[in-house]
């Protein structure tokens, strides 16, 4: 288990402590309480936070317009709405949370895909096998527009891969990711 505090000037900040702790081989869980805090020339009104998000939106191709819906509350960003694809509701957290005023970002944002093709688990194994996390030990199962992944993983960030490279495929509204983080280090 690892566990992270302190303070930091941006929420990015924040999210790559998190990332990296979570491609350390061997961490099972991570305690997150990091706080952002903003010198006070970075501060914002939360009405100028969400002007920012919008211009982001409107600035980003990948983010279809008047999708999303914007809630700002004391720096914290949440969206909801509905997308076509898992990459759009990642493009819209990746363009928020690197916004000056954001403390964090909340995604409420369901999948609905516009495709009726069936999900081919094939095509999802071999896009984990193609992938340099690929381990015998994930399973992948389709029940209409969901995934279910199962089996282990080595580390957090080998599960979440996993996810990422699963909601690929089109026609997925949901991945629900039931790997364990089962990491095993061998004395030699």
């Amino acid at each position: 288990m690892v566990s992270l505090t302190g303070i930091v000037d941006s929420y990015a900040k924040k999210t790559e402590a998190e990332n990296t702790a979570k491609k350390v081989a061997g961490v099972k869980a991570l305690v997150e309480d990091i706080e952002v805090k903003f010198p006070s020339s970075w501060k914002k009104t939360d009405a100028e936070v969400a002007k920012e998000v919008l211009n982001a939106f409107e600035s980003n191709y990948a983010i279809p317009d008047n999708n999303i819906k914007i809630k700002v509350e004391d720096g914290w960003v949440t969206l909801e709405g509905e997308l076509p694809w898992h990459y759009q509701k990642e493009e819209a957290v990746r363009a928020v949370k690197h916004l000056t005023g954001v403390k964090g970002v909340i995604s409420n944002i369901k999948i609905k895909s516009e495709t009726d093709d069936p999900i081919q688990k094939k095509d999802i194994e071999d896009a984990l096998k193609r992938s340099s996390i690929y381990d015998n030990e994930i399973k992948v199962s389709v029940l209409g527009t969901t995934v279910t992944l199962t089996g282990s993983a080595n580390s957090l960030y080998q599960k979440e891969e996993a996810g990422r490279i699963a909601w690929k495929a089109p026609g997925i509204w949901n991945v629900k990711n039931e790997l364990e983080v089962n990491y095993e280090y061998d004395f030699y």
